[in-house]
């Protein structure tokens, strides 16, 4: 039985004990033309003559509402017009004689099929339906639900979704071996991470040593760093960041500036602001960045980039490493961010895992190297494939628990992947949140709480947020207690806060000095 890990870019089959990587690198990337779409190197080679009508970036906008800042600022990075439809954002495809409204589901839902597609024709026509896909830590739950539907509408079987980091681990081989000998299996449910361990390794978990492994991803389009602490088969995220400002085309364009200044130099032209030149330098600087990973120079050439005029340039990789000097300094500044939040230090950390395609620049892993001089740096896998790599293990492994024997039951420890907390206010008056469950605590959890309001208030109310690693929490559910009469003392709402191992939560008040109640259930992504 054929399963399938999906990470962005790449692709990997599992089947039974063999591993197949059947595609590199497939960008996510969609042109639409009068009479057709196009998916992946095409139409990434294509964005110089289509770039209005070019979807990028997809996986930014998927799940979210038009007014949503990520959003604002994916529309200042695009070509492609995003315009809002309900308060819903809509990709404004102007390719044929009327522009047409694409929905973010229906580009991810092309990705999807022309990645399926890639899969059955590296097989020669087998088919592939069941898959694992990884999503980032800071995904929230609409973000998932939007990316599992765009894979389902496209003919996967989504077994499971998984974090990024966790993925990465699980292609290290990190944390899966128990004490009895026998593999662990660690998961990523759509409420959080979770691991699959046997009874007994259960009972002798709290006995173990727990190591701490850092996930460093600095893919094409953002930067994500990660510590875990892993404990047996149990991953359990200690902190996180993600910058969407930096990633491995930021490196590009520096270096596609410096061919548009030497160009000037040369040819007295300035290209910088032609847009389809720069796209060219862009495609070239791209290429040149990506030879320099494994030598010491790299030919740039570009057929044509203005007024007829061919140019060529080499680039060393220490004018490369100079031009992005500052970029390595602001990818490197998180790690200390998330150690001092997990109130770790280098020395706390057993193990670097390398992720994403621009972690494959050697100064980066230099600079990370001296962070970490006694600490393993696990970069033997492609990074830009590990994660795929880890996700096609963990299809394998969801597949084969169809065969378990009785005495190989094992018991799912799920912890949330999101803070929920309750908004209050101080005694000044400002707003606040509460932290009622933290990121990674162990579901199904029950959490009490009382929120206390002024006697003389005549309304009370309770709201309940999520923080998926954003600028700002979440409102998920909010409860008003009305008519409420003056005291002396101070209302009180009692509250019980349960989330159960699906992710969804159970939101129980009362209030105290009437006995009224109220029930919320918030659902799970489905």
């Amino acid at each position: 039985r054929l399963t399938l890990g999906l990470f962005e870019q790449s692709i990997y089959l599992s089947a039974s004990e063999c591993m197949l990587c059947v595609y590199r690198v497939t960008p996510t990337v969609v042109g639409y033309r009068d009479t057709e779409q196009i998916v992946g190197i095409a139409a990434k080679q294509g964005r110089v003559r289509n770039a209005a009508s070019t979807v990028i970036k997809v996986k930014q906008v998927l799940g979210r509402s038009f007014d949503d800042p990520e959003i604002q600022r994916h529309r200042t990075e695009t070509k492609c017009q995003v315009v809002s439809r309900e308060n819903k954002p809509f990709y404004e495809i102007t390719s044929g004689q009327q522009p047409k409204y694409v929905a973010p589901e229906d580009v991810a839902k092309l990705i999807f099929q022309k990645m399926k597609e890639t899969a059955q024709s590296a097989l020669g026509g087998s088919d592939v339906s069941d898959a694992v896909i990884t999503v980032p830590s800071e995904f929230a739950h609409a973000q998932k639900r939007a990316l599992r539907n765009a894979a389902e509408a496209a003919g996967f079987n989504v077994l499971r979704l998984i974090h990024e980091p966790a993925a990465a681990l699980l292609a290290y081989n990190i944390g899966q071996e128990s004490p009895s000998g026998k593999r662990l299996t660690p998961l990523t449910s759509q409420s959080g991470l979770s691991a699959d361990v046997t009874f007994s390794d259960l009972l002798c978990l709290c006995a173990r040593v727990c190591v701490h492994v850092l996930v460093y991803k600095l893919g094409g389009t953002s930067l994500s760093v990660t510590v875990l602490q892993v404990n047996g088969g149990m991953f359990l995220c200690r902190s996180t960041h993600t910058d969407h400002s930096i990633g491995g085309e930021a490196f590009t364009q520096a270096l596609a500036q410096h061919l548009a200044s030497e160009f000037k130099r040369t040819f007295k032209h300035d290209v910088s602001s032609n847009p389809r030149a720069m796209l060219k330098l862009m495609n070239g600087a791209e290429m040149a960045k990506h030879s320099l990973s494994s030598l010491g120079s790299a030919n740039c050439f570009v057929d044509s980039l203005h007024d007829g005029i061919d140019f060529e340039c080499s680039v060393s990789r220490a004018r490369f490493e100079l031009l992005c000097s500052s970029l390595f300094n602001k990818s490197i500044q998180p790690i200390k961010a998330v150690l001092e939040e997990a109130g770790l230090t280098p020395h706390s950390i057993s193990k670097v895992v390398l992720c994403g395609g621009s972690a494959r620049i050697p100064r980066l892993q230099q600079m990370i190297r001296e962070m970490f001089p006694d600490v393993e740096l696990l970069n033997s896998a492609p990074p830009d494939e590990v994660i795929a790599v880890g996700a096609a293990l963990e299809a394998g492994l969801l597949v084969g628990r169809d065969g378990l024997t009785p005495e190989e039951d094992s018991v799912t420890v799920d912890v949330s992947s999101i803070d929920v907390l309750v908004k209050e206010m101080d005694e000044s008056g400002a707003e606040m949140f509460t932290v009622l469950l933290p990121v990674g605590t162990p579901l199904p959890a029950h959490r009490h709480h009382i929120l206390r309001g002024d006697g003389k208030l005549s309304s009370l109310c309770l709201e309940i947020y999520q923080r998926c690693i954003t600028e700002q929490p979440e409102k998920l559910s909010k409860i008003v207690f009305r008519d409420l009469q003056p005291t002396e003392e101070a209302h009180s709402i009692d509250t019980v806060v349960t989330m159960k191992s699906d992710g969804s939560i159970h939101l129980s008040c009362v209030e105290q000095g009437t006995g009224r109640s109220e029930v919320v259930t918030i659902a799970a992504a489905s």
